[in-house]
């Protein structure tokens, strides 16, 4: 996995509430995070996203409270789309990772956890740009763009059958 250092422009905020998740660094999260910022062409002069590393507690009281799913899951997306009170940026929303669900997901499929990692952080962005996999044509669509841009960062495609 090829990661380059992170450009400084563009906050994004990293949270851990678990003190023993498996999750990369903040560096690496955020230059996930912002190379779909730049794919998406996203120019606000400040774009403010959270990532959020949560245990399966949170994730499953998280994914019941908002999506009415009564289990943990790998990732959660809360889009804001809301412009700074200075109108020059606009915080674009969070996204919630469950640790304990990514490293069992890497685990089972047979990859390696920092590139499950990756795709969830892309997955997540994406869905707060308003991307969406229930209708089949959205799902391609969202599909292909997290291939093209985990391809950019040297990870192998995650929807290929093992």
């Amino acid at each position: 996995m090829r990661c380059p250092a992170r450009p400084a422009a563009v906050p994004v905020e990293v949270q851990r509430a678990v003190s023993d998740a498996s999750a990369p660094g903040e560096k690496t999260l955020a230059l996930w995070a912002e190379r779909v910022m730049a794919r998406m062409n996203d120019v606000a002069a400040r774009t403010d996203v959270c990532v959020r590393i949560v245990g399966e507690k949170e994730s499953r009281t998280l994914n019941r409270e908002y999506r009415g799913i009564d289990r943990p899951t790998n990732v959660l997306s809360f889009p804001a789309d809301l412009t700074l009170p200075d109108g020059k940026g606009k915080i674009l929303g969070d996204i919630v990772i469950c640790d304990p669900v990514v490293i069992r997901e890497a685990q089972a499929q047979g990859k390696p956890a920092g590139e499950h990692y990756a795709h969830m952080v892309v997955h997540g962005m994406l869905h707060l740009y308003g991307y969406d996999h229930v209708d089949p044509v959205e799902a391609d669509v969202m599909e292909d763009i997290e291939r093209e841009i985990l391809g950019r960062l040297g990870i192998a495609d995650p929807y290929r059958a093992a």
